[in-house]
């Protein structure tokens, strides 16, 4: 079983290359020693931030990855396209050698499924074309969205605003995923998202591969 922003083995995220201390950062926890475990995507210009690492396992890559936000004011949106463009090549180099199981916040609700009120954010930051269109084209690349083989209705959210009351109505946001390479789908058992635990704005989503 695999579990966003949770698992075994504790990495670090990229080191001295990082810009700001506490900003972003992703780990991986794994019982089985890795082969291997690489930070970031290769690309300077966007490995000072630690969003990416990289565990290679015995038959596939496992990647956590914390997408960049395009920003409230959509200062970002630019950036984060080129970073979407970026990260999938890196994900298809990958794929080359095995199969790939990404997963962490992709800071997108990909469809209108994903999020309670799609109407009211068509051009807010997290529901542009634009970023959709980002993650469209990792699905477009041949990933699978693994919640989405088990559940095809709505209602079901990962990220919910602080404010008052919000949760409790269940007013939210999927943006948490686990996205697999399509030669693994036939191992894939199980996808969920444990929006009953609290403590976090955020709440573990998963999967079961066997």
């Amino acid at each position: 079983m695999i579990s966003s922003r949770s698992g075994w083995r504790l990495t670090a995220p990229s080191g001295a290359a990082r810009r700001k201390k506490g900003y972003a950062g992703t780990a991986i926890f794994t019982k089985t020693s890795p082969l291997s475990v690489t930070r970031g995507i290769n690309i300077a210009a966007h490995d000072c931030e630690g969003r990416v690492v990289t565990a290679e396992l015995a038959d596939f890559f496992l990647v956590n990855v914390y997408v960049p936000n395009s920003q409230r004011d959509l200062g970002r949106l630019t950036y984060r396209q080129q970073w979407d463009r970026a990260f999938l090549r890196y994900l298809k180099k990958l794929e080359r050698r095995k199969p790939v199981i990404f997963c962490g916040d992709l800071n997108v609700a990909h469809t209108e499924l994903d999020l309670a009120n799609p109407k009211a954010n068509v051009r807010n930051h997290g529901f542009t074309p634009e970023e959709r269109a980002g993650f469209g084209a990792f699905i477009k690349g041949g990933f699978l969205d693994t919640f989405r083989e088990f559940e095809k209705g709505g209602g079901h959210y990962t990220w919910w605003s602080p404010m008052r009351g919000v949760r409790e109505r269940n007013v939210g946001w999927r943006i948490d995923y686990f996205l697999i390479s399509a030669a693994l789908r036939p191992r894939l058992k199980s996808a969920f998202i444990r929006a009953d635990a609290l403590g976090s704005d955020h709440c573990p989503v998963g999967i079961e591969i066997v």
